[in-house]
């Protein structure tokens, strides 16, 4: 990170508990530091065990990695941001319409089949990524799944946390693939409004369509993410940790960026 990275991200991050007078012993290492080795492994792509002599050894790297996915403190850190930049664009830090998709990557060798699928639409052996982000392309919930999971199915789930963590969510827009009972079940039991943003039947070729290019986005930015391009992981959860760090990556550099003024 700059310096200017670091200053952004160094109050928001979450107090230690020996900080707190919890109990426990400081970290060996920096946070500075282990921040930038998980940084460089999940946008290199690098194993745990590969990382370079610069950066605090792999294992308590991957200590600090594990404690924070675990304790949901990664998607903590990662609201926190989130909310800064919609603060930083003029908007409520909570958001009130947001975008629904899904993307089939395929899995290494290390995924077990109790979390892997074939997705017979796109041909893929793997995993499930289901994303929901706001009008501004900011990611608000992740869950993984195997490839062979509807997006309907997922998407019950993946709506009721994402409603249940920001109460101020009425709409959602998503595509063809999560017509059905899905629209009533999101207005009945979620008060959110689920619309369906379709494709017309006599467009051609590639056409931007309103509202799903935001989380075609999202999308393509996780590809860009090396260590995403394909699952890598064990365990659905670290796979959406990975997501959450991809996430942290970008908006950590454009809170660095100067902010032009307001006119």
């Amino acid at each position: 990170m700059t310096d200017a990275e670091w200053a952004v991200v160094r109050p928001l991050l979450p107090v230690p508990a020996w900080l707190r007078g919890r109990g426990g012993r400081p970290e060996t290492y920096c946070h500075r530091a282990i921040l930038d080795a998980i940084r460089y492994l999940v946008d290199n792509g690098i194993k745990w065990r590969a990382m370079p002599a610069d950066f605090p050894p792999w294992d308590p790297v991957y200590a600090f990695f594990r404690r924070w996915r675990d304790h949901a403190l990664v998607r903590e850190f990662h609201d926190r941001l989130r909310s800064r930049i919609r603060e930083r664009q003029g908007r409520d830090a909570e958001p009130t319409a947001g975008v629904i998709d899904s993307q089939s990557v395929k899995a290494d060798a290390v995924v077990g089949s109790d979390s892997r699928g074939f997705d017979g639409g796109k041909l893929i052996n793997g995993r499930k990524r289901h994303v929901v982000v706001d009008t501004l392309g900011l990611l608000l919930g992740v869950m993984v799944t195997a490839a062979d999971t509807g997006d309907r199915i997922a998407a019950r789930v993946l709506l009721e946390q994402v409603a249940d963590a920001h109460h101020r969510l009425a709409l959602v827009w998503a595509d063809g693939g999560y017509t059905g009972s899905l629209v009533e079940y999101c207005l009945t039991t979620l008060a959110v409004v689920l619309s369906i943003v379709k494709r017309s039947d006599d467009m051609r070729g590639f056409v931007v369509l309103p509202r799903r290019w935001i989380v075609e986005r999202l999308i393509a930015h996780l590809m860009r993410t090396r260590r995403l391009v394909r699952d890598f992981e064990r365990r659905t959860t670290s796979t959406e940790a990975m997501v959450y760090w991809s996430m942290i990556l970008l908006m950590t550099r454009r809170l660095a960026r100067p902010h032009p003024a307001r006119g």
